[in-house]
Parts: structure tokens; sequence; C-alpha cells
């Protein structure tokens, strides 16, 4: 059985003062779990190392910290970009590649997608891989085609020699659910994230595939996330607009522990 996974993604918020208090109440919240859920926190650039040294004063060493984009280029005349060196020298473990956000308003496509994956497992960073459609492409009942050619163009000839259990999580995140307060089905969740899970296992060596932990993102709530925990093939979520608030995100990592381990 894979471990829970839930992570905050913060997006464009968060000072570090905003951050240092987000940490401080939030751990308080979630001690009681933090040995039955992987937690991450997904900080601005300039909140990373806040978040880093935050966590270790409040005794959540194991929640790890993530950065939201990072260049596939090593160094160089890229004005504005941050490599895995940088972020590995914060503290940084895991590495968010190819969010809907980063593909539809920064015109990221798959080609500069793979490079910013390939480069994140290379330099032994986490990758955790978004993929998700748009309404156009789900009303053209074109979703699972579409979510396939996204995996592909990553996985499908990736260099698996140097590659570890556990570095690689995929979060399926329907376009249309995120930030409009509209939740895909968790019963269609489970069979597009079971469709992942089959492709995943074709694609990958069969230590990694099962260790690949697939997750739902997309307006995820504390009201939401049992039900979508209960389907077989959700390991956990990628929260957005509900993880900015401790309450509510220390709620879903708590709803997140398997059953057997509330206490």
């Amino acid at each position: 059985m894979r471990k829970p996974l839930i992570i905050a993604n913060w997006k464009l918020n968060k000072t570090k003062a905003e951050s240092k208090a987000f940490v401080a109440e939030f751990s308080e919240k979630i001690k009681d779990s933090q040995n039955d859920v992987d937690v991450i926190l997904s900080a601005p650039f300039t909140s990373i190392e806040t978040v880093v040294t935050e966590l270790k004063t409040t005794g959540l060493d194991k929640v790890e910290v993530a950065a939201q984009d990072v260049s596939q280029f090593e160094s160089g005349a890229y004005t504005g970009e941050i490599n895995t060196a940088m972020l590995k020298e914060l503290g940084v473990t895991s590495v968010i590649v190819g969010h809907s956000e980063r593909r539809e308003i920064f015109n990221e496509d798959n080609s500069v997608i793979k490079a910013k994956s390939e480069k994140v497992l290379k330099d032994s960073l986490k990758l955790i891989f978004c993929c998700g459609e748009s309404l156009e492409t789900r009303e053209a009942n074109k979703t699972d085609e579409w979510i396939e050619s996204q995996i592909n163009a990553v996985f499908k000839e990736l260099d698996y020699s140097t590659i570890k259990e556990g570095q690689i999580s995929i979060a399926y995140e329907p376009i249309w659910a995120i930030g409009t307060g509209k939740t895909c089905d968790s019963e269609e969740a489970n069979r597009v994230i079971a469709n992942i899970r089959t492709l995943v296992k074709k694609l990958l060596p069969e230590n990694l595939a099962e260790t690949v932990r697939i997750l739902y993102g997309g307006s995820v709530k504390p009201g939401t996330i049992e039900e979508q925990m209960a389907k077989s093939d959700i390991d956990g979520a990628l929260v957005g607009g509900a993880s900015l608030k401790p309450e509510d995100f220390s709620q879903i990592v708590n709803l997140s522990a398997p059953k057997a381990a509330v206490k």
C-alpha cells in the first residue's frame, strides 16, 4: 500500500512572513498525522528558505518543501531562471513540473516539460509531474488520449537507470476543475487515475512503477478529500486554494490518514 501524499501548491501567494506564520499554525494541527501521511509544501521561490527553516524549528522535519518550477538549463544567460543546484542548496526535495498554469499561461509545451522533468530526475530531486485536460478536450471525449500523450511525451523514452524508487509522483489535474470550485466526480477521477497507473506500469520498470503515487488535483477541499482518498487508485492530492489556510490544509492532511492510523 502506498503512503498517502498531500501537496500544498501556494502558487503566487505568501510573503516570507506569511509563510512563517502558516507553518507555525499548521505544525500544531498535524502532529498526530505526520507519521501516516507524507506532506509537501510548495512555496514561492522567495519563501522556500523560510519554510525549510520554520519546519525544522517547529519539529516538522518530515514535511518536505517543493519548488513550483525550475529551469531546464544548468546555468548561463537565462534571466530570471532558477536551477536545480540553487533549489537543493535551499533544502528543496521536489519540483512541480507541467502544471496546467505553466502549460496554459506560460506556453510550456511537452518538449520543455520533458527537459525540465529530465533535469529534475537527473539531479536527484523528486518529480511531481502534472497532467490534465481542458473542458474542450473532455467534452470531445478525448481525455484519456490527451493525458496519455502528455505522459508518453515525458516517460516513454526516459532513462530510468539512475532513477530511484519513489522519485516520481504524478498529479492528475483536470484544468476545468482548478480554481473554479468545480471538482471532478471522484469515480471519474479514480477511473482516469487508474488508466494513468496502467500506463505507468507499461512505461516504467516494475520496481519504479509500484512506487509512483498518483494524486488528484482540482478544487480539493476538506469536504471532498475523504471520498477521494477512499477510491482504489487515488494516492493523495495536489491542493491549491485550500492549501493557503492552515486550518483547511491541516484538515485535508488529517483526513487523508489511513483509518487504521487515526486515533
